[in-house]
């Protein structure tokens, strides 16, 4: 197996994210540091990456409602509850596919597959991730319309989203939108809202791909089928065309 290939198997990180890795020479095969792309791996060797052995695992695929409060890490150097905290009798070495803030509740999948990950949170495969948001001001549509063109947010335009204005309470100058979005960039949703004038207070995913929270309290977690593993790959490959 390629070196870059066993990594990803292993959880570490994408095939993508794991040629970088070699390439920063922290990735060791008996002791000796390798930066060939094209070292292989045979039964018996020892991988490390920084220092910390690696092992091929069951590649494993969860489902979660993260509450608020909770950080999207797998671990957090001031003493946080992390997502992973969450799930404590996975043995696995999982992570999260991509981030929801400390303060964003909602829809989270953990895995340790790295190209499952990569393939998930990519914008070019556009798989929708729904959000549903309570701001502070009145949504319209005059508001909103700059959302589905694309705004630019941190020097960037975002790719063009899909809106719902499911409430308005004029009384106390407040909204409920729901968003749908490709991409999954640093606080984007609040950055987008704030672009048009309107600040997040309440932030909720409640959908990825085909997936939502149906049967899952804040904190509930469930193991994906494999039909739907499959349906989010092939929903991956679909949009890729």
């Amino acid at each position: 197996m390629r070196i870059n290939k066993y990594i990803a198997h292993a959880g570490i990180a994408s095939r993508r994210k794991a040629e970088e890795l070699i390439k920063q020479g922290v990735v060791t095969v008996n002791g000796e540091t390798v930066r060939d792309l094209a070292t292989t791996i045979k039964s018996g060797d020892l991988v490390e990456v920084d220092g910390q052995p690696i092992y091929n695992e069951e590649k494993v695929y969860y489902l979660l409602n993260k509450p608020r409060g909770v950080i999207s890490s797998v671990s957090d150097d001031k003493g946080r509850r992390t997502v992973v905290d969450l799930l404590p009798e996975v043995k696995e070495r999982i992570y999260p596919v991509g981030r929801l803030d400390w303060d964003t509740s909602g829809l989270l999948i953990l895995t340790n597959d790295g190209d499952f990950t990569d393939e998930m949170i990519h914008p070019r495969n556009e798989i929708d991730k729904v959000y549903v948001a309570r701001v502070k001001g009145l949504a319209s549509k005059e508001v909103l319309r700059p959302l589905t063109r694309g705004i630019v947010i941190d020097g960037k335009k975002t790719k063009p989203a899909v809106y719902s204005i499911l409430k308005t309470d004029p009384a106390k100058n407040r909204s409920v939108v729901e968003l749908t979005i490709h991409e999954g960039r640093n606080h984007q949703v609040k950055k987008m809202f704030e672009a048009v004038g309107l600040q997040v207070d309440k932030l909720s995913r409640t959908r990825f791909g085909y997936l939502d929270l149906t049967g899952l309290r804040p904190g509930d977690f469930r193991r994906l089928s494999k039909k739907e593993i499959s349906q989010l790959h092939t929903l991956a490959v679909t949009k890729k065309k």
